[in-house]
């Protein structure tokens, strides 16, 4: 934990290969955390062929049905990608400490407010 002004105190946590179970054989899924609250979650695509070849049999996939997609990554076609999704307004309300993360929104909706 660290604290910063004002005496709040914050801890942040990355995650790599999280439930990799529930995510395609191809990625690499990494999730980071605020105060034990997921912020941002994301994926990177493996590119190394021999990584893929060794996950797609765990997954019980044959690589010779998906031998073209290999190529892609053997001869250099798929450069490294991947991406998350960040929630600001969680950041915020965590950051902060504050109970509610509509009070991070300037117009908050929910299933009993929809305009401002």
């Amino acid at each position: 934990k660290n604290e910063i002004k004002g005496g709040y105190s914050w801890s942040l946590i990355h995650r790599m290969d999280t439930n990799s179970a529930v995510r395609p054989f191809y990625t690499r899924l990494f999730d980071d955390f605020i105060r034990g609250e997921e912020i941002i979650s994301g994926a990177e695509r493996i590119d190394i062929p021999e990584m893929l070849e060794k996950r797609a049999g765990e997954c019980g996939i044959d690589v010779k049905t998906i031998e073209t997609y290999m190529d892609s990554f053997r001869y250099g076609a798929t450069p490294p990608h991947g991406g998350f999704g960040a929630g600001l307004e969680r950041v915020v309300m965590l950051f902060l400490a504050l109970d509610n993360i509509r009070k991070t929104s300037l117009f908050p909706r929910d299933p009993h407010r929809l305009a401002p």
